[in-house]
């Protein structure tokens, strides 16, 4: 299709204008088609800059997050991206994908989350325009009781990913949030469906949801102290697109690496809760102060608790309690 080739010429040439004429002849059409495509562009929410004698050029605020985008800029040839403008949740949907008996590495992808999930049952802040919610359905000849792994397998590709991207470190803060300058900016939420006769997982769904960018109005007064973005403005064109790429190809990366948990290292030094006091979190509990003194290479926490006895945490969650 014109607008597809079109599409590819802009953003190869994102540096620089492109002539109507020159567009005209490399898609072997007229100008007046070249025309009506940039406007199909523009509808679909591209912004597309144009100058008299000049040319067309796809603005650095451009920031469509569409299946062709992603596609554009992924290496693995084992995943199949599926982007959606708005899902109820992308864990949900792709649960039931998996159900129905879908395959390793569907992927699902939306701008926009009407019902976000966080642990905990926990709602997820997921507006439109501004954010990246994708959902990873895996098949890992796993235990269940080493699921934790998947999720810090995801937190590392996310941090890596936000890192390579925008230049600023991220750490990770036990087990499935991703940090810049103590906000969060990322959360992961990895549910798991149980083979009961092996005990090994029958399918996990990996969902990591992004702040890739401030949304508009800012965020809500009851996240605005501890929820951050990866951007403070678009930088490049499709930066969602690109993100979402760069986490999927760093997580199947990593994903391979699952057996033997070559991410191991880079986890831990990220991880902004060792050597730090901590509350564990447990629904229907007070919060319990204690020291983190170890992460396992399970993934498991090693902590102290106030009254001096040692815990190993491998599930549940922590929050970090300010230095005094």
């Amino acid at each position: 299709m014109i607008r597809e080739e079109l599409l590819r010429i802009l953003w190869e040439h994102a540096d620089r204008s492109v002539s109507g004429a020159e567009l005209a002849r490399r898609l072997s059409v007229s100008r007046a088609a070249v025309w009506k495509a940039v406007e199909q562009l523009r509808a679909e929410g591209y912004l597309i800059e144009s100058s008299t004698r000049v040319g067309y050029r796809l603005s650095s605020q451009s920031d469509v997050l569409s299946t062709e985008g992603v596609a554009r800029h992924l290496r693995s040839k084992t995943l199949r991206t599926e982007v959606c403008a708005s899902l109820p949740s992308t864990n949900t949907a792709l649960k039931a994908r998996a159900a129905e008996g879908a395959g390793e590495g569907l992927v699902l992808i939306a701008g926009r989350q009407t019902g976000g999930r966080g642990r905990m049952g926990r709602s997820f802040y997921s507006p439109p325009g501004t954010g990246l919610y994708l959902s990873v359905l895996l098949r890992p000849d796993l235990p269940a009781a080493e699921a934790t792994a998947l999720t810090a397998c995801a937190a590392v590709a996310v941090a890596e990913s936000i890192e390579s991207l925008s230049g600023r470190p991220a750490q990770i803060k036990w087990v499935n949030d991703v940090l810049i300058d103590g906000k969060k900016v990322c959360g992961i939420l990895t549910e798991a469906s149980l083979d009961c006769e092996s005990g090994t997982l029958s399918y996990a769904v990996v969902g990591i949801g992004v702040n890739a960018l401030v949304p508009a109005g800012g965020f809500p007064e009851e996240l605005s102290g501890v929820a951050g973005a990866v951007f403070d403005a678009p930088t490049l064109p499709e930066l969602r697109c690109r993100l979402a790429a760069e986490i999927l190809d760093r997580l199947m990366g990593h994903y391979a690496h699952l057996s033997d948990k070559s991410f191991f290292s880079a986890y831990k030094a990220r991880s902004i809760v060792l050597g730090r006091g901590v509350d564990i979190l447990s629904p229907g509990r007070e919060p319990e102060a204690a020291e983190v003194l170890e992460l396992g290479e399970d993934f498991s926490l090693l902590v102290r608790t106030e009254d001096g006895v040692l815990r190993r945490l491998n599930s549940g969650e922590v929050s970090i309690r300010p230095q005094i």
